[in-house]
């Protein structure tokens, strides 16, 4: 329906959600290609951080209702705002193609079964 209309301002929240990762990038793609031709303001709620920093020229971390960090997404992503605000540990890195923040996070669960000697 937004398409049709050929709205200036789209707003999204979690548009790829419940989609496979091939139909993810489909509509990040055309999101991204309606911003960079047609100049259209795309603002979108996206929880995937690696698929936020790929598409997005600003982002706005969220914590505790309150705007914790703003920018470009490799002025934003960092070890500590992962964090902070998903309470989780990770390592970032770069993607090799886009040069875009990559987020690693590290779970619990797999670390703890190899303090076990489980794998």
């Amino acid at each position: 329906m937004t398409l049709a209309q050929e709205t200036d301002i789209i707003l999204l929240d979690e548009p790829t959600t419940y989609l496979d990762l091939a139909h993810q990038i489909d509509i990040l793609d055309l999101l991204f290609e309606l911003n960079e031709k047609e100049r259209r303001t795309i603002v979108m709620v996206l929880h995937d951080l690696n698929l936020a920093c790929r598409y997005a020229h600003h982002l706005v971390a969220i914590r505790n209702k309150t705007v914790y960090a703003e920018g470009k997404p490799e002025d934003v992503i960092s070890c500590q705002l992962v964090k902070d605000v998903f309470q989780m540990d990770c390592q970032i890195t770069y993607d090799p193609l886009f040069g875009t923040p990559l987020c690693i996070p590290y779970g619990k669960g797999r670390r703890i079964l190899q303090k076990e000697g489980v794998s």
